[in-house]
């Protein structure tokens, strides 16, 4: 894939979306998108004063009457046409994407991009389904129902892993709604965000609905969440800083949705098709070189299948070609920076005093040393209560752990903070309800890792957050449901009043 277009060129005037146009940051400081394969500057702005996020909620504020006000079927309409919009630039944003990231072409262009598509065109045709409960006379004098107001401009971060995917996931399901937003995308990834926007705006969906800040998380990022015109906040990234923005938004009062970190267990029981298993450990802790919260990282395998599960991923994780993020053959891209990539390899050091590096461990030299490489990496022998085990690592690296009996493997499998995602690989149809049931996360996959789809909703148990993503499930974040009530008796004095007027 070539490239398509000149980054600085298309983002000269900037890269903050308000108001329906880009516009530079006023913080008076720059910041450098790197791309992570040969550590070059594809892009330089200025990143987002508070000034400039009062302004972004200004914009949204000022369209949220017009857009909330829109019949359902108006703003169905705009957003079908934002997925044509998006799916004719198609090869712009898997270039994009791509850059900033790291990821191989064929990831972007496989999985971002239309994922991305298919998101958009879901919540088109969920926005004339805000549903409640049917109408009817519960108490047997009145007529209630119920109504799904938008709640106003919402506030939402999204992080630098799945930079595009992130910002549809927080923005669909709020424009959707009838909401306005300002998202504050990862400074390191800001560009198919503002695409994004672009995209909006080109498919006719009004000026303010969607703008983008790109700035700082402890500027620009924490006076969004404690914006006061800011009526909730939709957060992903880790779970430490989920916390600090938890504190903010609670001492304003705002709603609340955080998708955090994971941990997420792989567990393969004693019948389970092994191949199945290998194949599925591998790509399910290796997509997006790890750098994916829902990302298998802990393999439990009851005690049988232990030694030929450990010596087909090795095998396999030996097989995959890390190379050039645009050659179509690459498999694995490397890490989102250097620092990253740092940080992964200090896990790995660390647990070889008290673990086994089977394969990988390592960066790799020659002409991808400049770039923020590192091999596929299998780790066995480490304790349950090891840091190798118990923390997300964030890069591609898989710890295996051998179980005897299926309530050890569940509990194992529960024995972490965390809880966003779990697969079961069984061909035992009981087993498999029994993990479903048992295993605490917010999704469970039986003999596959990490499929996702538009219908179906993402969100997480314990450290990992509350809330859904994607689904309609996502509109009971974005929507204020209000009970509505009519007298149907036409009667003055009612029955109840004797409790407050006495029998006179």
């Amino acid at each position: 894939m070539g490239n398509s277009f000149q980054v600085q060129d298309r983002f000269a005037d900037g890269a903050q979306y308000i108001g329906g146009r880009l516009r530079p940051g006023t913080s008076g400081r720059s910041h450098d998108v790197v791309n992570p394969a040969t550590g070059e500057t594809v892009y330089t702005y200025e990143l987002a004063s508070t000034a400039d996020v009062d302004a972004a909620v200004a914009a949204a504020r000022e369209a949220f009457p017009g857009w909330s006000g829109a019949s359902p079927a108006e703003r169905s309409e705009a957003m079908h046409r934002f997925a044509a919009v998006l799916a004719g630039q198609a090869d712009d944003f898997a270039y994009a994407e791509s850059l900033q990231c790291g990821k191989p072409v064929r990831l972007s262009t496989e999985f971002d991009v239309p994922g991305t598509v298919d998101n958009t065109s879901f919540f088109a045709g969920a926005a004339r389904h805000l549903e409640g409960k049917a109408a009817g006379e519960y108490s047997g004098d009145h007529t209630s129902y119920v109504r799904r107001e938008a709640i106003g401009v919402i506030g939402s971060i999204a992080p630098w892993n799945y930079p595009l995917q992130m910002a549809a996931w927080k923005v669909l399901p709020a424009v959707a709604a009838g909401n306005t937003i300002v998202l504050k995308p990862a400074e390191i990834t800001p560009l198919t965000s503002l695409m994004f926007a672009q995209a909006a705006t080109e498919a006719g969906i009004p000026d303010g609905v969607i703008n983008i800040v790109t700035g700082a998380g402890k500027d620009a990022g924490e006076h969004l969440v404690g914006h006061p015109d800011v009526v909730m906040t939709s957060f992903t990234g880790s779970t430490a800083v989920g916390k600090r923005v938890a504190e903010i938004a609670t001492s304003t009062v705002k709603r609340l949705h955080l998708e955090l970190g994971g941990k997420a267990p792989f567990v393969v029981f004693d019948d389970a098709d092994v191949e199945a298993a290998v194949n599925g450990a591998v790509a399910g802790s290796l997509i997006n070189t790890g750098q994916d919260c829902t990302a298998a990282t802990r393999a439990y395998v009851q005690r049988p299948l232990y030694d030929a599960f450990v010596e087909g991923v090795a095998a396999l994780m030996e097989s995959v070609r890390l190379g050039d993020p645009f050659d179509p053959k690459t498999d694995l891209g490397p890490l989102i920076s250097h620092a990253q990539r740092d940080r992964v390899a200090a896990f790995v050091e660390r647990a070889r005093a008290y673990a086994t590096v089977v394969t990988g461990g390592e960066a790799p030299g020659g002409e991808l040393a400049a770039g923020a490489y590192y091999r596929p990496t299998l780790v066995t022998g480490a304790a349950q209560d090891s840091e190798i085990v118990q923390s997300e690592i964030f890069g591609p690296v898989l710890v295996v752990l051998p179980f005897d009996t299926d309530d050890e493997g569940i509990g194992l499998a529960n024995d972490t903070p965390y809880g966003l995602a779990a697969s079961a690989w069984t061909r035992d149809l009981y087993r498999a309800g029994r993990a479903t049931r048992e295993i605490k996360a917010g999704c469970v996959w039986v003999n596959d890792h990490i499929p996702i789809i538009s219908e179906m909703p993402h969100g997480g148990y314990k450290a990992s957050g509350f809330g859904k993503d994607m689904s309609a499930y996502s509109f009971e974040e974005y929507t204020q449901v209000k009970h509505v009530m009519y007298d149907n008796t036409a009667v003055a004095r009612k029955d109840w009043h004797r409790t407050i007027f006495g029998d006179r």
